[in-house]
């Protein structure tokens, strides 16, 4: 089971810090990662983190920006996210895969979302 947490409404410029808590045996040997869907818009990758954490890749419109990090010990992946912007407004989900990739289909566990609302 993964559960998604940490959403909430900042102003633009301003930081969140997304968590995803895992339950389960098999969280270190996954893959993680964050999506996020926009009102009316496809639900969108956003970064993902290989099972040891020693490789992230991250959508280009969040490079710079956002961070994510594991920490296997507590079944853990947070998602920081800096210079927030309104067009970052989105539902935020994590999932599990099996392999680094930035595309739904490599994922095959999802958590509920959690809002992310930035206001100009």
């Amino acid at each position: 089971q993964l559960q998604a947490s940490g959403g909430g409404l900042v102003q633009a410029g301003g930081s969140l810090r997304l968590s995803c808590a895992a339950s389960g045996r098999t969280f270190s040997s996954r893959v993680m990662g964050w999506f996020r869907q926009a009102p009316g818009k496809e639900r969108e990758f956003v970064a993902a983190i290989s099972w040891g954490g020693g490789s992230t890749i991250y959508t280009d419109s969040v490079k710079g920006r956002f961070t994510i990090s594991r920490d296997n010990a507590k079944n853990t992946v947070v998602l920081q996210m800096n210079s927030l912007k309104p067009e970052d407004t989105a539902v935020y989900y994590c999932a599990a895969g099996n392999r680094i990739a930035p595309i739904r289909v490599e994922y095959d566990y999802w958590g509920q979302g959690t809002l992310v609302t930035v206001s100009s």
